[in-house]
């Protein structure tokens, strides 16, 4: 596979959730012999590549974000062996492949965490997490005041962690060192910080030997082919260096979006960006030897558009999520807000943009939208603008099929949201659902028939497999398709024009060009969405997609509310890059 020198750009990538993409061996997981099986279906499709989640060794405490060893593949998932034929199969057909790098946190059954218990009050293997003293007599509070995402505090006592057995684990029988006795005299009782579940204790990236073992961590992945990496809380691996109380104020919650403001000691620190420059001059080395570039993609909960540009300067990350697209209500005005400010950010650093609709973290946009026949609309419109956008997508899984967020049975629930929350946040079981891929009833061929999922799949999803869309020419999955299939075939021909022009229109529609077609820049791609009323605009062309009932007659386009279209068009005199109504 030729990953030259900007492959990423302009690309769509796939998250592929492993644990609900596709099962091979029959105990209702996903697994990675099942990803492997279904790639002609994402090549299909037309994505440039798959971002999977982490298939590490975990207790699954959070479903794998818990890692307990990075360089390695949980049985629940396969093996090695298995990895490596699915990374040969992807770059066979032509796909790229990123895996996820949870470098925040790791699991507390992984050895340095295990070997931090072990370990007096002031040994170095202590000194690898965010181990400190807590305050009052004895130590019997927390070192602050800060608050998990999960819901709770973000701060255990040592002596309530989990010790294992094995050899980092094998005091385990012993009584806690003196540091972490409630009762005892000498010291205050350590706490460890984690930001999300209990088992998942944050790394201390002061620690040389943090940094010094996710550098092998990345060199492991890259010498066996990847060709980059998600990266998992971006935002969060360095804390504020006092460890200060945050202001107070109304907490945060497990359903809060952007904290940074809330908790300004605990998210986006300068200190991260030192971390980001080593990983890409790492990953340039291999570009250098091989000429192959590799891709770093941060999960940056930034608000701050100028503040998540910082991430992509030209000597960190190549790519940072713009989640403006994921919270921003159903409104023209807001998108054109949030589409402005995200393409200014990027390019004052010389960076595209990245966006996103959906993830394993939120609610999906058919029901984020207003669920039913309204929200279907308005998810499909999102999707046809969204792909309409300069700079790079990713999709998640069941994006392309328009599923609903599912109303998962408290009984199956599984996400620790719900239970660190006290059972009042739901959590995200819900966008985790296996997706269907054929037949009536539930498996839906993600397993073989009869196999109970560990989510259960809805009894009403026949018509939403890709079996069922794929054979239906007004579905979402051929909508997608469509725009994928145009989208390539227009990029090719891209003619250098402006990034993106804003057209007049009513403040109810949004409406944009993007350069496209030959290189003589005679024609542009206009993307139109109406998210109120319906609308009626004089615009010459041709129309290519419409993800509702649309009316053009090559030269005036109507389309009805909660409706996107794609019109081909000869550029007028006067567009180009001095337009002054460009991004």
């Amino acid at each position: 596979m030729a990953l030259t020198a900007g492959w990423w750009r302009d690309a769509v990538f796939y998250e592929v959730y492993v644990r609900s993409f596709a099962d091979a061996d029959g105990d209702g997981v996903g697994d990675l012999d099942g990803i492997r099986a279904r790639l002609p279906d994402l090549a299909e499709l037309g994505v440039d590549g798959i971002w999977l989640t982490p298939f590490y060794p975990s207790p699954m405490a959070d479903h794998g974000y818990d890692v307990a060893d990075h360089r390695d593949v949980d049985p629940l998932f396969g093996d090695l062996a298995a990895f490596d034929a699915l990374l040969a199969e992807a770059h066979r057909l032509d796909l790229a492949v990123l895996v996820d790098l949870v470098p925040n946190h790791s699991s507390d059954a992984h050895p340095a965490f295990q070997a931090a218990l072990a370990a007096p009050p002031g040994d170095p293997a202590r000194h690898r997490y965010l181990i400190r003293p807590g305050q009052g007599p004895g130590g019997l509070e927390p070192p602050n005041n800060w608050i998990s995402t999960f819901g709770g505090g973000a701060w255990t006592r040592l002596d309530q962690a989990r010790r294992l057995p094995g050899p980092a684990g094998s005091q385990a029988a012993a009584p806690p060192a003196s540091g972490d006795d409630p009762a005892g005299q000498d010291e205050p009782a350590e706490w460890y910080l984690h930001l999300f579940a209990p088992e998942q204790p944050d790394w201390n990236w002061s620690d040389p030997a943090v940094r010094a073992d996710h550098e092998r961590t990345l060199r492991f992945w890259l010498d066996r082919g990847v060709d980059g990496f998600r990266i998992d809380v971006s935002h969060g691996l360095v804390k504020d260096g006092e460890l200060r109380d945050n202001p107070p104020g109304p907490p945060a919650t497990p359903a809060t979006s952007f904290r940074e403001r809330l908790e300004p000691h605990v998210w986006d620190q300068e200190g991260v960006h030192d971390v980001y420059r080593s990983w890409r001059t790492l990953v340039d080395g291999y570009q250098r030897d091989d000429g192959r570039e590799r891709v770093l993609v941060g999960e940056t909960w930034v608000e701050d558009p100028d503040r998540l540009a910082r991430y992509v300067r030209p000597d960190e990350l190549h790519l940072t999520f713009a989640f403006s697209l994921l919270t921003v209500e159903w409104s023209a005005p807001r998108w054109r807000q949030a589409v402005q400010e995200g393409l200014a950010a990027t390019a004052a650093v010389g960076a595209p943009p990245t966006w996103v609709l959906a993830s394993h973290d939120a609610t999906r946009p058919v029901t984020r939208y207003g669920g039913g026949a309204t929200g279907l609309r308005r998810a499909r419109a999102a999707l046809l603008t969204l792909l309409a956008l300069p700079g790079v997508v990713f999709l998640y899984q069941g994006d392309e099929l328009a599923l609903p967020q599912v109303d998962v049975p408290p009984e199956a629930r599984q996400d620790p949201v719900w239970e660190r929350s006290g059972r009042t946040e739901t959590g995200r079981d819900g966008c985790r659902v296996p997706i269907p891929w054929a037949g009536a009833r539930p498996p839906y061929d993600f397993a073989a028939p009869g196999v109970v999922t560990w989510l259960p799949q809805p009894d009403d999803w026949a018509q939403l497999t890709v079996e069922a869309q794929r054979a239906d020419p007004a579905s979402t999955w051929r909508l997608v398709h469509d725009a994928l299939a145009t989208r390539r075939d227009l990029s090719r021909g891209a003619n250098g024009g402006p990034p993106l022009r804003w057209l007049d229109t009513p403040p109810d529609v949004l409406a944009f060009d993007h350069p496209a077609g030959p290189a003589d820049g005679t024609e542009v791609l206009t993307c139109v969405l109406a998210t109120a009323t319906e609308t009626r605009l004089a615009l010459p062309g041709r129309l290519l997609l419409a993800s509702g009932p649309a009316e053009h007659d090559g030269e005036t386009l109507v389309i009805p509310p909660d409706t996107a279209a794609w019109i081909i068009r000869e550029a007028a005199d006067g567009e180009g890059p001095d337009d002054s109504s460009m991004a």
